[in-house]
C-alpha cells in the first residue's frame, strides 16, 4: 500500500506585478489556512511523509516549507521539480516513476488545473477544483510506484480550508 497526499499551494499574492507567476510568495492568510489544515491533519495522526517533491514556484516550495517545518521532513530533502509546475495531469505520473518502492508516504505540492485533474486519476469521488490549501489524500493498493496508475485507488479525504 501507498499514501499520496496532493495539495495546492497556499494562496499566494498578486500584488506584484513586476514578477513572473512563479515568483509570487505566499501572503499571511494562505499561510494560516495552510496551518489550518495541518492543525486537521495533526488531529488526525497524519505522519511524517518519506517523501516530499514540489513545483519549483515559490507559493508551492514555501507551501511544502510550512508542512515540512510542522511534519519534521526535513526542508533540504524536497524534491523540486519544474515538471510539476505546468502540464498536463498525466504528466506527473513520471514524478513517481523513479522513486524507491521502499517510500511508502508522498506528498506533492503543486498547482491546479493540474492537481486536481490529476486526484480525479484515483477517484471514487470526482473533485470540481481543489482550492489553495486542499488536500486530497489516496490510497493506492500497490507496492510499486510504477502501478500507480494501474491499480486500484481510493480516495480517503479531501480536506479544504472552508471544511474545517
Amino acid at each position: 500500500m501507498k499514501t499520496l497526499y496532493i495539495i495546492r499551494h497556499a494562496k499566494s499574492s498578486w500584488d506584484f506585478p513586476d514578477i513572473s507567476d512563479d515568483q509570487r510568495p505566499l501572503i499571511e492568510k494562505g499561510k494560516n489556512r495552510t496551518r489550518k489544515v495541518l492543525d486537521h491533519l495533526a488531529s488526525i495522526d497524519t505522519p511524517c511523509p518519506d517523501c516530499m517533491m514540489s513545483s519549483h514556484a515559490i507559493r508551492a516550495l514555501e507551501t511544502a516549507r510550512i508542512f515540512a517545518d510542522t511534519l519534521n521532513y526535513p526542508p533540504d530533502k524536497i524534491i523540486i521539480s519544474k515538471k510539476i509546475y505546468h502540464g498536463p495531469a498525466e504528466h506527473l505520473f513520471d514524478q513517481f516513476y523513479g522513486l524507491d518502492d521502499a517510500i511508502e508516504t508522498v506528498m506533492i505540492f503543486g498547482h491546479n488545473p493540474t492537481l486536481t485533474a490529476f486526484a480525479n486519476f484515483f477517484g471514487n469521488k470526482a473533485i470540481e477544483w481543489i482550492p489553495t490549501s486542499g488536500v486530497v489524500c489516496v490510497n493506492l493498493d500497490t507496492n510499486r510506484w510504477t502501478d500507480m496508475n494501474l491499480c486500484t485507488s481510493r480516495i480517503l479525504f479531501y480536506i479544504t480550508p472552508k471544511s474545517l
